[in-house]
């Protein structure tokens, strides 16, 4: 059997795995990529790129449509031939750029890359075994091994997922047409997502069965009533504190029943189903238990110290490493990871200060802790917070709902610890706040700063010299629209002042 070496083998192509094998390159190391299937993983199909390709266009459709009817015209709508074509192209697009990297890089450093499609099996500490699609086997050994295996989504036990009536993320691609009405199971971030998305198109009628008090349970209560109440204009039932009891397939269609908070129970009947209950890692049967590689709390995932398995040679990055199952952080994870390998890194990954988008309707960003986590860690802070209605630029594009919220400490120095931005273009808001909770700075590099006029971003300036009591709008004058006050032990006080 053939046996090559290579000085680092990373089992998975997604997202993470990929980075990986990129970052091994830039060291000079030579690198086998395995993966069974496709590479880009969830990233590209069924995943991130998908869902928001479906969402750009779906709030396309959304606001075409508030500024033609108003206007008496009639309602524009895009046909599920059409969607699927622009869905098609944009993960075309994303596959053929890995394709073409993919083949140029295997003929100008053959010397380093090695790319093999198959199903990639621990069998020691330095070597895998690969299966390809006609049963052969080959091995190859590293001196490093990474993990980066990706996940799939989750199902519940006794029901018939067969995506087509009842279906996962992986389904949605599958239906002919928009369903007529659709109930989502989860009120997290992509049930949510996928909530926006079909209520934009505006031929869906959805339901959303939300377990907790509130979507978005683990978000302050600002953001989850907005994003709520936006969802239910768009026509969304929310099931609040509801408990699924069933779901089956009955002549076609699904009827599920839920427990409502009042304890009567609810049989409704729709077209299609969508569980949006997360991911699984897939560790499976890839040689982990006959390593003795430990697995993490509850064992759905592989359990790391900084990325390092109890295993010293084997790293787990991505959503095998069960931390943080976003593409970004699976990059990061990677590059950390081959960074510890080869560039003597020793500073350790830090999840603290991770941007992060939620494509509703508004979009959504946000950047270090909120006000939630602050009070349940008993941190003094400072809030301040700016409506979109006083920013220039979102009167121009008539986008005035949303808001900025800036976190810092709640002394002299007033540290950024989080910043939450709602509203158009929220995730271009956050990245300066980023940098200086990164750095572990204070906002009068902000204040000072010369923004682009007119701007989302102006609004973060202005958000940080209500703090200073320099701004231009004054919160005493603006109670509706700007707010300025400290939370101490639970405690809120106002901080206006003229």
């Amino acid at each position: 059997m053939r046996k090559q070496k290579f000085d680092l083998v990373v089992i998975g192509g997604g997202p993470a795995g990929y980075a990986a094998a990129m970052r091994a390159i830039d060291f000079g190391k030579s690198v086998c990529l395995i993966e069974k299937s496709k590479i880009g993983g969830a990233g590209v199909y069924h995943g991130a790129l998908s869902s928001k390709t479906m969402w750009e266009l779906s709030q396309r459709v959304r606001n075409v449509n508030e500024s033609i009817v108003s206007l008496g015209r009639r309602k524009f709508e895009v046909s599920w031939d059409e969607m699927t074509k622009t869905l098609e192209e944009a993960v075309f697009e994303r596959k053929f750029q890995y394709s073409c990297h993919l083949k140029l890089l295997k003929t100008q450093r053959s010397d380093l890359f090695r790319y093999v499609r198959g199903f990639g099996k621990l069998i020691s500490n330095h070597d895998v075994n690969v299966k390809n699609a006609d049963g052969e086997d080959e091995i190859v050994t590293g001196d490093y091994i990474i993990v980066a295996t990706g996940s799939r989504p989750r199902k519940l036990p006794g029901m018939d997922v067969n995506e087509k009536e009842i279906m996962t993320s992986d389904g949605i691609d599958q239906m002919s047409d928009f369903p007529k009405s659709l109930v989502i199971v989860g009120a997290g971030v992509i049930g949510c997502e996928y909530a926006t998305i079909f209520s934009n198109f505006g031929k869906t009628k959805v339901y959303l069965i939300d377990r907790a008090d509130q979507i978005l349970p683990f978000e302050d209560d600002d953001i989850s009533t907005m994003v709520s109440q936006n969802l239910e204009k768009n026509g969304v039932v929310i099931h609040h504190k509801a408990q699924l009891v069933r779901m089956e397939i009955k002549n076609g269609e699904v009827e599920y029943e839920i427990t409502c908070p009042d304890g009567d129970n609810e049989i409704i009947r729709v077209e299609k189903a969508l569980l949006s209950v997360g991911r699984i890692p897939n560790i499976e049967n890839i040689g982990m238990s006959e390593l003795g590689i430990e697995k993490g709390p509850k064992d759905r995932h592989i359990g790391d110290d900084d990325t390092q398995t109890n295993i010293s040679n084997i790293y787990a990055v991505g959503d095998a490493s069960g931390r943080i199952a976003l593409v970004n952080m699976g990059e990061i994870e990677a590059r950390h990871a081959v960074e510890k390998m080869f560039g003597n890194k020793v500073e350790r990954l830090s999840y603290d200060n991770i941007s992060t988008i939620m494509f509703l309707q508004p979009e959504v960003a946000s950047v270090g802790l909120n006000e939630k986590q602050c009070i349940q860690k008993n941190i003094p802070i400072k809030v301040v917070k700016l409506d979109y209605s006083v920013m220039a630029r979102a009167i121009a594009m008539r986008k005035t709902q949303g808001f900025f919220k800036i976190i810092v400490t709640n002394d002299e120095d007033m540290k950024i610890l989080g910043m939450r931005a709602v509203g158009e273009h929220a995730s271009s808001a956050i990245q300066a706040v980023a940098l200086l909770i990164k750095q572990d700075r204070g906002i009068e590099e902000l204040a000072e700063l010369v923004h682009p006029h007119p701007s989302i971003v102006e609004g973060v300036q202005e958000c940080v010299r209500m703090l200073l009591n320099k701004s231009i709008f004054k919160s005493s004058v603006f109670e509706d629209k700007l707010a300025c006050y400290s939370l101490v032990n639970g405690v809120k006080t106002s901080l206006q002042r003229l």
